[in-house]
C-alpha cells in the first residue's frame, strides 16, 4: 500500500522527467533506425548497383529481425532486468553502424561482401531495437511504478516517432557531407553516448517468479493484440498510400497530410497524458477507435483536399492512444514478473499488422481503387471497436 501511494503521488513535471530520463534510450535507439532509413535504399541501388528488390530487402530485414526477436526481448527483460536489456540493445545499434562502415570500405572491391555486411547490420539493428524498446518501457515502469504504465508507453511512442522524424533528414545530411562513413560514425556515436549515459543509472530489480511459457502469455494477451492489429490498419494505409491517393485525386499536399497525422498523433498524447488512468484502457480504446474510424471514412469519401486532411488528422488523433490504452490492459492480464513478455508479445501484433497491411491494401487498390483501401481500413477499425466493447463486458479482464 505505501508503495502504491508513492507511485500515485508522482505527478506533473516530476513524473514526466523521471519517465524521460529512461525514454531517452528508446529515442536513441530509434534515432539509429531513422538515420540510415532514407540513405541505404539509394546507396544499395545507385552506388552498389543492385536492384530495387535488394534495396527494399536491406530495409525490410530490420523489421523482420525486430518481429522475431521481440518475444525473447521481453523474456530477458523479465529475467535479467530492463537496464541490461536496454544496454544490450544499444550495443546492437552500435554494431549496426560498424557494419555499415565496413560495408562502405569494401563496396568498390567486394560488392557481395558489402551487401552481406549491410544486411547483417540491419538484422543486428532489428534485434537491438526490440531489446532497447521493450527494455526502456519496462525500465520506465520500474522507475515510476505500474500505476503510470500508460503514460510510460505514451512517452515511448512520442520518442519513437520523434526520433524517426528527426533521424531521416539528419541521416541525409550526414551522408551528403560525410558519405556512408560519416553516417556510420554518427550512428555509432549516438549509440555509444546512450550506452555511456545508461551504465551509471540505477537499475530496477528483475521480477521474481516463475515465468509463464510463451503460449500461456500469448493466450492472455492475443485478444488485445488482435484489436491493436485491426486498429493499426488505418495507420498502415495512410503512411503507405496517402501519396498515391492524392496523386489519383489530382491533389497536392500529401506531405502536409502526413504532417497533420503526426501532429495529431503527438498532440493527442501530450494533451491527454492521464486519460488512460482516469477513464480506463478499454474505454479510451473505444473512443480512439471511433475517432479513427470516422477519420478513415472521411478520407475514403473525400471529395475535396480539406476533407481528406480532416480525415487524416482525426485518424492520427484516434490512433494515438490505441497502443498504450490496450497495452495497459494487456500487461495487467499477466503476473508482474511476466509483464515484459506480455508487452513484447502484444507489440508483435502491431508489427505483423504493419507488415501485411501494405501488400494486402495494394492488392485491394489494384482491384477496386485507392479510395476503397481507406474504407476497408475503417471497417477493420470498426471491428476493433466492437472487440474492445466486447472485452468491456468482461471487466475481470481489465
Amino acid at each position: 500500500m505505501p508503495e502504491n501511494a508513492a507511485e500515485s503521488a508522482l505527478s506533473g513535471w516530476r513524473l514526466n522527467l523521471r519517465i524521460l530520463s529512461v525514454v531517452i534510450f528508446n529515442f536513441a535507439s530509434y534515432l539509429t533506425i531513422g538515420l540510415p532509413l532514407a540513405v541505404l535504399p539509394g546507396y544499395v541501388h545507385d552506388v552498389m548497383g543492385y536492384s530495387a528488390f535488394w534495396a527494399g530487402l536491406v530495409i525490410s530485414l530490420q523489421y523482420f529481425a525486430t518481429l522475431l526477436s521481440r518475444p525473447h526481448a521481453g523474456r530477458y527483460a523479465d529475467a535479467l532486468g530492463p537496464k541490461k536489456v536496454v544496454v544490450f540493445g544499444l550495443c546492437g545499434a552500435f554494431l549496426s553502424g560498424l557494419s555499415y562502415m565496413l560495408a562502405g570500405m569494401g563496396s568498390s572491391h567486394a560488392g557481395i561482401l558489402s551487401l552481406v555486411l549491410l544486411c547483417l547490420g540491419r538484422v543486428i539493428l532489428g534485434i537491438g531495437q526490440s531489446f532497447a524498446g521493450t527494455g526502456a518501457t519496462l525500465w520506465g515502469v520500474g522507475v515510476v511504478g505500474s500505476v503510470h504504465i500508460g503514460r510510460v508507453i505514451s512517452w515511448n511512442g512520442i520518442a519513437t516517432y520523434g526520433a524517426m522524424a528527426l533521424g531521416a533528414p539528419l541521416g541525409v545530411l550526414c551522408y551528403r557531407y560525410g558519405g556512408l562513413a560519416g553516417l556510420s560514425l554518427t550512428i555509432m556515436g549516438v549509440a555509444l553516448l546512450a550506452i555511456l549515459l545508461a551504465l551509471p543509472r540505477p537499475a530496477v530489480k528483475a521480477s521474481k517468479g516463475k515465468p509463464l511459457p510463451f503460449r500461456a502469455v500469448l493466450g492472455r494477451v492475443w485478444v488485445y493484440g488482435l484489436a491493436l492489429a485491426l486498429g493499426s490498419a488505418g495507420f498502415g494505409v495512410i503512411a503507405t498510400f496517402i501519396t498515391l491517393y492524392y496523386d489519383a485525386q489530382g491533389w497536392e499536399g500529401a506531405a502536409f497530410a502526413l504532417t497533420l497525422f503526426s501532429v495529431a498523433f503527438v498532440g493527442t498524447r501530450l494533451l491527454f497524458p492521464n486519460g488512460i488512468n482516469r477513464f480506463g484502457g478499454l474505454n479510451v480504446a473505444m473512443i480512439c477507435f471511433a475517432v479513427e474510424t470516422t477519420g478513415l471514412v472521411l478520407v475514403g469519401l473525400a471529395a475535396d483536399p480539406w476533407m481528406a486532411k480532416l480525415g487524416v488528422f482525426l485518424a492520427g488523433a484516434g490512433f494515438s492512444l490505441v497502443f498504450p490504452a490496450l497495452g495497459v490492459v494487456a500487461v495487467k492480464a499477466v503476473p508482474q514478473h511476466n509483464q515484459g513478455s506480455a508487452l513484447a508479445t502484444y507489440t508483435v501484433f502491431m508489427d505483423l499488422s504493419l507488415g501485411i497491411t501494405g501488400p494486402l491494401a495494394g492488392l485491394l487498390m489494384a482491384w477496386s481503387g485507392v479510395s476503397m483501401i481507406y474504407l476497408a481500413a475503417a471497417g477493420l477499425v470498426a471491428i476493433a471497436l466492437l472487440l474492445a466493447w466486447r472485452l468491456k463486458l468482461r471487466p475481470t479482464l481489465e
